[in-house]
């Protein structure tokens, strides 16, 4: 059964300079967690942040649940320094673990939960085989490695796939999406099964944060 709706502001759209008060403003403004987008130029073509930023937004005050997305190969090594940092969920790629399932529990053995990341051509048929280890599921909806890109129509299907997976298999596993959601496709993801939404570009480079969080709202 689907859970309760989770925005996720990605902070890769925030204001760097003033990054904890930004985080703060749009999680006052509405917002549930916060999304921390990890790239290693080597998995995708492009470099952000690390733990060291994640801890400074926990010294900094922020207390609302974070979820960490790493796009780096290999994930082993960094998978504890998150969850030190302070992560609440972990997610990586399979194909950038050579074993998954040590993986997975590894983030789950550090005290973090743990998920899974599938881009839009990569098949979800490792999900049958580590679904009791799953507290999250994260299916992109752009190419990673950069914010600001348009939703490729081809998720919906992965969407509706994972959300028959996840309901047949009784579990509470979140459905999270990330790329190109907004207003005016929200609550249609929303109805193909999705609850955890990651909006970028969406409401960061907004001028209101609580008018875009209240219009976000209302289509759900």
């Amino acid at each position: 059964m689907k859970q309760s709706n989770i925005i996720a502001p990605s902070i890769l759209s925030a204001d760097f300079a003033r990054l904890g008060d930004d985080c703060q403003a749009v999680l006052d403004a509405g917002a549930d967690w916060l999304h921390f987008d990890v790239m290693d130029n080597h998995y995708v073509p492009n470099l952000t942040i690390g733990p060291l930023v994640l801890k400074s937004l926990k010294d900094y005050g922020i207390t609302a649940p974070i979820d960490v997305h790493l796009m780096v190969e290999p994930v082993d090594r960094i998978i504890p320094d998150f969850a030190a940092a302070g992560a609440d969920y972990i997610t990586f790629h399979p194909e950038a673990s050579k074993h998954v399932d040590r993986s997975l529990q590894l983030i789950k053995d550090s005290g973090c939960k743990a998920g899974l990341v599938f881009n839009v051509t990569t098949p979800l048929d490792i999900i049958e085989q580590v679904i009791d280890k799953l507290d999250m599921i994260l299916l992109m909806s752009v190419n990673p490695g950069f914010g600001n890109q348009s939703f490729i129509p081809a998720a919906m299907n992965n969407i509706r796939k994972t959300r028959e997976l996840i309901d047949q298999s009784g579990k509470e596993i979140r459905l999270q999406i990330d790329g190109g959601v907004k207003p005016s496709n929200i609550k249609a993801v929303s109805d193909a099964g999705v609850d955890t939404f990651v909006m970028g570009s969406a409401i960061f480079n907004t001028d209101d944060y609580d008018k875009t969080l209240q219009e976000i709202q209302a289509q759900l």
